[in-house]
């Protein structure tokens, strides 16, 4: 019985310090990024990954796979949103539509990109991640500013659309921090 107990406690220590080095790591990865790049905001870079599946058992490498998973699942969400907002305001401004549908094509694009960032991230071929994300960060930017092009008229996809910007900049700054360390 007391072999049982002692089995039981390790394993649960075990666990305990596993998760404490995965929020150690997730805060030193947050910090380090936040203090290199004005893009990334410590407190949204800790926040995002601390929610990501397993990102509390992974290395730095699974970090920003988990960033561009992220980036990926943002995305999706945020194409879809669009879709709806178009489909269930039938009464929206001539001006919001056509912005609107615009980001939906921005982010419709962007798609496929994010796939093929997931490729090149588990390739190593970090250099063509890089170019995959900063696009989907431009198809974020582009799209907001379609918004402040008219007075008076404020985007829907605000947050959404800095939260695609800070996910990219989070994916980027973290191969930095790999390549760096090599």
């Amino acid at each position: 019985m007391s072999h049982l107990s002692f089995s039981l406690t390790f394993i649960l220590f075990s666990l305990c310090f596993l998760s404490i080095n995965g929020q150690n790591l997730i805060y030193e990865t947050c910090k380090t990024s936040s203090q290199q790049d004005p893009n990334v905001k410590l407190q949204f870079c800790t926040t995002s990954l601390q929610a990501a599946p397993a990102s509390h058992c992974a290395d730095l490498r699974g970090l920003g796979m988990m960033s561009i998973r992220l980036i990926r699942y943002n995305v999706t969400d945020t194409r879809c949103y669009i879709k709806q907002l178009l489909k269930n305001n039938t009464k929206l401004d001539p001006y919001v539509k056509a912005h609107l549908n615009d980001c939906f094509e921005l982010y419709s694009d962007a798609i496929p990109d994010i796939k093929q960032a997931i490729k090149s991230y588990n390739d190593k071929r970090y250099f063509d991640a890089n170019v995959q994300i900063s696009s989907i960060m431009d198809a974020a930017t582009t799209c907001e500013d379609g918004f402040k092009e008219k007075k008076g008229f404020v985007s829907p996809l605000t947050k959404r659309n800095n939260a695609s910007f800070q996910l990219g900049a989070i994916a980027l700054s973290i191969m930095n921090i790999q390549q760096s360390s090599k």
